[in-house]
């Protein structure tokens, strides 16, 4: 499985900035999606997932602001991320799980000026 993730900028406080996430090759049974991202001196840490159903979980710090939605068809996983604050910034990477096999894009950078 191949993820391509797109979308990233700079943009300033207060802006929205949508990422998307590609995935190819054995797709079919991707169970998961999500996004990650990764502060500088900082863990990788949930954004958002959703399941194959749709069913959706998101860290506290983005409920309200962020909202992820996944187009099964086109295998693809969006953030739309409004209201972005400085403390958003970070490399934002895609993940896609199937059984026990998880699966990284090459990460996106946002950048949230204040």
């Amino acid at each position: 499985v191949q993820l391509q993730a797109s979308g990233g900028g700079l943009v300033q406080a207060g802006g929205s900035l949508r990422l998307s996430c590609a995935a190819s090759g054995s797709i079919f049974s991707i169970a998961v999606m999500g996004w990650y991202c990764q502060a500088p001196g900082k863990q990788r840490e949930l954004v958002a997932r959703v399941t194959r159903g749709g069913n959706t979980n998101y860290a506290d710090s983005v409920k309200g602001r962020f909202t992820i939605s996944r187009d099964n068809a086109k295998n693809m996983v969006h953030l739309q991320m409004n209201s972005l604050k400085s403390e958003d910034t970070a490399v934002y990477y895609c993940k896609a799980t199937i059984g026990t096999m998880v699966y990284w894009g090459q990460g996106t950078q946002v950048t949230v000026s204040s």
